[in-house]
């Protein structure tokens, strides 16, 4: 398999999902950067790396349940007390 430069760090088109999202590799979504500047740098990653951390997010965020978690509230529980 050939390193090539260019292809591994040059992400594919965004597409826009909505005006704060955009989507570059199927079912990953991402704060529109143009909107993060101010506060937070940028970082470029290779194209394997972003797709290795999308992949092992469900066993990151399984992990630290089991580790620092009293009990996991969903998003929707927190919109629905939000709402009340």
């Amino acid at each position: 398999m050939t390193y090539r430069h260019q292809e591994e760090t040059s992400p594919p088109p965004a597409r826009r999902v909505t005006d704060v999202a955009i989507t570059r590799f199927e079912h990953v979504y991402e704060v529109e950067p143009a909107l993060m500047t101010e506060h937070v740098t940028q970082q470029s990653f290779p194209n394997w790396d972003t797709l290795r951390l999308v992949r092992s997010r469900a066993d990151h965020l399984a992990w630290m349940h089991r580790h620092f978690a009293d009990k996991v509230i969903s998003g929707e529980e927190l919109l629905h007390d939000l709402d009340e």
